[in-house]
């Protein structure tokens, strides 16, 4: 099992593109001083993912920083691999590269690829990977890589060619799934979406604000008719029953509780994604009361 080392079973998924790489470096700073384990992110079109681990590596201490997810499109696999070498060897243990097939409608439009057999060409990439020469930072141990892996193939993929999975958009039961798929020497890091509220009507419209995005995808859709919602469900938006399957909404010791259910089910580390106004919200004033809920140790 390839270390990482989070220095908690929690941390934090924050979609930063939109602000200034110095603002998000600081506020990584007091993420990782309030105790959570890690930072990750996604890349969409924004900032180049690698670049940023490298500013938040740099930036901080302790804190694990990942790709969540790395799309696999937007640049070789040479090129990761080489690049996630490097971040491994200035920081042992502390980046993880989350790699994904992304979606049709992104891949087709904003990278002028072509989005076919996505399991195929995640598996080829991670060949091709492996297949760069040691003399690319030698001595060094690769970073951990992890997949978004939603569907039971990919699952599998991620055992057996990566080193465990990235779960988005899960229940607990999900993740039990994916541990019993993945097996016990394998990472699964689940990402879990917080809406910190006690005025239920305030918390289902972030949560379904939050799910408009993803519930146009097919890839999402089939994951949440597989996790055991109907098409009733996965309407734009998602129904009720959706978002309160996907977001945890309540007070601090309601947000723990799911994430605690997410480590119960097999979890070795939960992303906790905080929904404010918008996905470019300041997580912190959130993540401060939600810390002692999570008994979190600040440092």
């Amino acid at each position: 099992m390839v270390n990482i080392n989070f220095s908690s079973q929690v941390g934090v998924w924050w979609t930063s593109d939109r602000w200034p790489i110095a603002d998000v470096i600081d506020r990584a700073r007091e993420i990782e001083q309030l105790g959570y384990g890690s930072l990750f992110y996604g890349e969409a079109g924004g900032k180049e993912t690698l670049t940023q681990a490298a500013a938040l590596l740099g930036g901080t201490e302790r804190l694990v920083v990942g790709t969540g997810i790395a799309n696999i499109h937007a640049r070789s696999a040479p090129a990761s691999e080489a690049g996630a070498r490097t971040l491994g060897a200035l920081h042992p243990g502390r980046f993880v590269l989350g790699l994904g097939v992304s979606h049709a409608p992104l891949v087709e439009h904003s990278y002028a690829g072509s989005y076919e057999k996505p399991l195929s060409t995640m598996r080829e990439y991670l060949r091709v990977m492996d297949a760069v020469p040691d003399e690319v930072e030698p001595g060094a141990q690769r970073p951990a890589r992890l997949l978004a892996a939603l569907g039971p193939k990919m699952i599998e993929l991620s055992a057996t060619a990566a080193d465990g999975a990235h779960p988005y958009l899960v229940t607990p039961e999900q993740t039990a799934r994916t541990r019993d798929r993945v097996g016990a020497d394998k990472w699964v890091v689940s990402e879990q979406a917080v809406a910190l509220t006690t005025d239920r009507e305030d918390g289902l419209r972030r949560a379904h604000q939050h799910l408009h995005m993803y519930s146009q995808l097919p890839n999402y859709r089939n994951s949440w008719l597989r996790q055991g919602f109907d098409e009733s469900d996965v309407v734009v938006g998602g129904s009720d029953k959706l978002a309160d399957g996907m977001v945890a909404i309540g007070d601090t010791q309601e947000l723990a509780a799911r994430v605690q259910q997410h480590l119960d089910a097999g979890a070795d580390h939960v992303l906790v994604q905080v929904l404010g106004e918008d996905p470019s919200s300041d997580p912190l004033p959130t993540l401060r009361e939600l810390a002692p809920a999570l008994n979190l140790s600040n440092t």
